[in-house]
């Protein structure tokens, strides 16, 4: 129907009736309108290309436009379209399930199916919460995160997320979640395994002041999102995971976007080598091509389910969906035949040179992440390590960059949930031609600001 609808009738219906996520509605009307797809590129109505530098959200790991993942869903929905996974299964969440275990580390073994990485930090919260109550520890209730990460936003998976700004709104929110300090290292005084010790400390100063009878289980991302890909420290997990192993409490890893090929693993916990007890997935699970998302538990936490009548109260109406589990196949069947994560591996490095290329911009101060996975932290004066303020970084990433960047036809996040950063994500397809692009439509757009903003 979209298709038979003029641009200015689409903008009326967006303004009276579309609500967007994160999004003012005063706006509506003036958000592009992308229309398809293909490979490492999107187009908009008019047919101008732009590349998707952030692979739709962080999602897009196989491409846009691959016909084997419509073709998987098609078939699959005329099949069977939809059955819950209440009392009944059928083939497709069987087969990933089984999948996803082989691929998983450890006795990671069972797999809990929703619908998104949200309720996957959700599903997994309630149940180390029944888990420990199972096991006569009922106190055991807390977890911990750390300052800024985002898990999601339903009320659950909010309290474990630690950026303010999406979390005050909706106070107060569910008890007992914490947050430690993360591994932004940028012009911090320590460094390599200093930070890496004093990040693990304070998880454990948060353990014991809580008491730790007390707390559950640490959810961390293997490379922290949301403040702009802060990478772990040489020995940060290794020390993390004794911290929680000597005082019984669990470590999930929330891989929404790290899973499935992003730092060049399937998982990645595999690449900065530690064994989490939950994993949380989403995202490259599919590519996007269809809602889904997986907690994969070690088979520890499943047996005294397994081993009683216990029965663990949650479900998704939408959770192991048919149609998702069969693009999830597809999906996974793909990423092993091109062997997208191994492409990942190879090109890294040029990726990452390519974005170092900016390092003589004066605005550019810091270029940190793993695989396809790089934030760009700007200041105001590299050389001094000046700050940008409060509304001078609104000025440059939302009056100047943001704009910009989509202008020159390269699709990346901006944001300061702590210091102004620029996302960068691609397509695990994504190669030299299209790294150049991005550090090329990067350079010129940062530099224009730097001539505005002195």
């Amino acid at each position: 129907m979209a298709e038979q609808i003029s641009k200015a009738e689409l903008e009326q219906l967006a303004r009276k009736h579309l609500w967007p996520c994160f999004s003012p509605l005063s706006e509506t009307d003036t958000y592009p309108l992308i229309v398809s797809g293909d490979g490492c590129y999107v187009f908009d109505d008019d047919g101008k290309r732009y590349l998707d530098g952030l692979a739709g959200l962080f999602l897009t790991n196989v491409g846009h436009g691959r016909t084997e993942l419509a073709d998987a869903a098609f078939e699959q929905a005329n099949k069977l379209h939809f059955f819950p996974l209440w009392t009944f299964v059928h083939p497709t969440a069987i087969q990933l399930a089984a999948k996803l275990a082989s691929m998983a580390p450890g006795d990671l073994n069972r797999v809990f199916f929703g619908s998104g990485g949200g309720d996957a930090v959700e599903t997994a919260w309630k149940l180390i919460k029944q888990y420990f109550r199972v096991k006569g520890q009922p106190d055991r209730y807390k977890v911990i995160a750390r300052n800024i990460a985002y898990h999601g936003t339903t009320l659950g998976a909010l309290a474990i997320t630690g950026v303010p700004e999406i979390r005050d709104p909706y106070k107060p929110l569910a008890p007992g979640a914490f947050h430690a300090r993360n591994t932004h290292a940028y012009l911090q005084k320590e460094q390599g395994e200093d930070l890496a010790e004093a990040c693990a400390k304070d998880i454990e100063r948060i353990i014991l002041q809580e008491g730790p009878e007390t707390v559950a289980a640490v959810f961390l991302e293997p490379v922290q999102n949301a403040g702009g890909c802060l990478v772990p420290p040489t020995g940060y997990f290794q020390r993390v995971r004794e911290i929680c192993d000597r005082h019984g409490i669990l470590l999930v890893s929330d891989e929404t976007i790290c899973a499935f090929g992003r730092l060049g693993h399937m998982f990645g916990c595999d690449k900065y080598d530690y064994q989490p007890d939950i994993i949380t997935c989403a995202k490259g699970l599919t590519s996007g091509y269809a809602p889904l998302g997986a907690t994969i538990v070690s088979e520890r936490l499943a047996a005294p389910f397994v081993d009683s009548d216990e029965t663990f109260m949650h479900g998704i109406t939408y959770g192991g969906h048919p149609i998702g589990c069969a693009v999830a196949l597809a999906n996974i069947e793909l990423m092993e035949r091109e062997d997208l994560p191994g492409r990942v591996l190879r090109y890294e490095s040029e990726f990452r040179s390519e974005l170092e290329s900016l390092y003589d911009l004066k605005f550019v101060g810091d270029i940190r992440g793993a695989g396809y996975f790089y934030g760009i932290e700007l200041v105001k004066d590299s050389a001094t390590g000046e700050r940008f303020s409060d509304a001078e970084c609104k000025q440059l990433l939302g009056d100047i960059l943001s704009p910009r960047t989509f202008e020159l036809g390269l699709i990346c996040r901006t944001e300061d949930k702590a210091e102004p950063v620029i996302q960068l994500a691609p397509p695990l397809i994504a190669g030299p031609e299209e790294f150049r692009l991005i550090a090329r439509t990067l350079r010129q757009a940062i530099t224009e600001a730097q001539e505005i903003m002195g």
